[in-house]
C-alpha cells in the first residue's frame, strides 16, 4: 500500500459511489446533513456538474474513490466542502486532500462549515489554515434549527 491520494475531475461513475456514501447514518450524523434519495441526489449532482463555477474533485485513495471535494459560491462567498467514505476515515485522506485541492484553488477567501460535534473535520480545516470565524445556527428547509456550526475562513 502506497497510501497515495489523488484528485482528479469527478466521472459519472463515481456518482453511485459518492451516493452510497452519502448514506451511512454515523457520517450524516457527524455532517449534521441528512443524506439524499437517489433521484435528489443525482439531480443534484447534475446541476452541480453542469455548473462551471463549482469546481469539484473526486478524492482516490490508492486507486478507489475516497469522497470528494468541492468549492461554489454561496451568498457572494465562496465555500469548501468535502465528503469522505466512512471506511477511509482516521487515514488522514481529507486533510492531504484539502491540502493539495488549496493548491490549485487559489480563490481566496475561503468558507468553511462544519458541524460544532464533528471535531475531527475542524482539525482537518485548521490543519490546513482555517481559522475559526463565527458561528451559526443551521436551518433545514423548514427553518428549524438543525445543527450548530462553527464558520472557518482561509485567507491566505
Amino acid at each position: 500500500m502506497t497510501n497515495e491520494i489523488l484528485l482528479r475531475d469527478v466521472n459519472e461513475s463515481d456518482l453511485p459511489i459518492f451516493y452510497e456514501q452519502q448514506l451511512d447514518p454515523d457520517a450524516t450524523k457527524m455532517a449534521a446533513f441528512p443524506s439524499r434519495d437517489r433521484e435528489a441526489f443525482m439531480a443534484h449532482w447534475a446541476k452541480i456538474m453542469a455548473d462551471d463555477s463549482v469546481i469539484l474533485k473526486s478524492i482516490l485513495f490508492d486507486g478507489q474513490v475516497a469522497g470528494n471535494i468541492v468549492c461554489w459560491e454561496q451568498a457572494g462567498e465562496r465555500e469548501v466542502g468535502y465528503w469522505i467514505g466512512k471506511e477511509f476515515w482516521g487515514k488522514g485522506i481529507a486533510t492531504k486532500a484539502l491540502s493539495e485541492f488549496l493548491n490549485h484553488v487559489k480563490i481566496r477567501p475561503l468558507y468553511a462549515h462544519v458541524a460544532k460535534h464533528n471535531i475531527g473535520s475542524r482539525r482537518v480545516l485548521e490543519k490546513c489554515g482555517f481559522k475559526m470565524f463565527g458561528m451559526e445556527l443551521f436551518l433545514d428547509t423548514q427553518g428549524e434549527n438543525r445543527a450548530e456550526e462553527y464558520v472557518l475562513k482561509l485567507n491566505e
